[in-house]
């Protein structure tokens, strides 16, 4: 099967519409880039690839001076309209691969969780460094192919398998035909953003979850703080998912990128 686009992700019973915890994702989006930006990034203007329901936008909107989001998913972006759309404040449907912005636009670009849902990874990260500005940064937050719980499915081990077993896999649990995510492993990631500066989120968040609102995800103390802080230190490729600063080196002439 060809692996085109994803639509309508919003319908597959994800959290798209969690207000709750969408908010909670921007926050600690907000507080990563005001730690590598500096506190004030109200002369900033971001773009959020694959923001879906506009509700972490919205939230991004009290911090940045323009924002804008961009999504295929139809119902997610109508509802984003609909819901929040000001001035300052931008909803597009349209292509990540193929924004249609022109080159060296934005100051930073939100792409969270989002790799391995398109068509083309590659292309993506094409995109974002064409239409970042010179010196711009990107919040990249990427999944491990190397995990144990698959979380958009919830079983174990599905990201592991070769794509026909996924695809088997997924059926035999009744959860889809196909198995859409394709994931990278951390030498994956690493080659795919190889053309940024890569500052790594990944351990200060984990060893002070509290300064970057990610208590949610991991609370000091606990037993899940302390494994995840000895695998991040010891065995950095197994940490499930990743958060990195991506910087577009300053003053390149990025016709050969676009």
């Amino acid at each position: 099967m060809t692996r085109g686009y994803q639509y309508n992700f919003s319908d597959n019973g994800t959290e798209m519409f969690n207000t709750e915890g969408r908010r909670r994702k921007a926050e600690t989006m907000v507080r990563v880039s005001s730690d590598v930006q500096g506190p004030s990034l109200k002369s900033l203007s971001v773009l959020n690839i694959g923001g879906s329901s506009g509700i972490i936008d919205d939230y991004l909107s009290q911090f940045f001076s323009e924002v804008t989001c961009i999504d295929i998913d139809h119902k997610a972006i109508t509802f984003a309209k609909e819901n929040f759309e000001r001035e300052g404040l931008h909803f597009i449907e349209g292509d990540a691969l193929n924004t249609g912005f022109p080159s060296d636009k934005f100051d930073t670009i939100i792409c969270s969780q989002v790799y391995e849902h398109v068509a083309d990874a590659n292309q993506l990260v094409k995109e974002m460094y064409r239409i970042l500005k010179p010196g711009g940064k990107i919040y990249f937050a990427a999944g491990n192919r190397i995990m144990f719980n698959e979380p958009h499915y919830n079983l174990p081990l599905l990201s592991v398998l070769p794509r026909f077993f996924s695809h088997l896999y997924l059926r035999a649990f009744g959860k889809g035909k196909y198995y859409y995510e394709k994931h990278l492993t951390y030498w994956g990631l690493k080659k795919l953003v190889k053309e940024f500066e890569l500052i790594d989120y990944t351990k200060k968040i984990l060893a002070q979850p509290s300064k970057f609102g990610a208590e949610y995800m991991i609370k000091p103390g606990t037993i899940k703080y302390k494994v995840a802080n000895f695998v991040a230190k010891y065995f950095f490729w197994l940490v499930p998912g990743y958060v990195w600063v991506l910087k577009k080196p300053d003053n390149l002439d990025t016709s050969s990128n676009g």
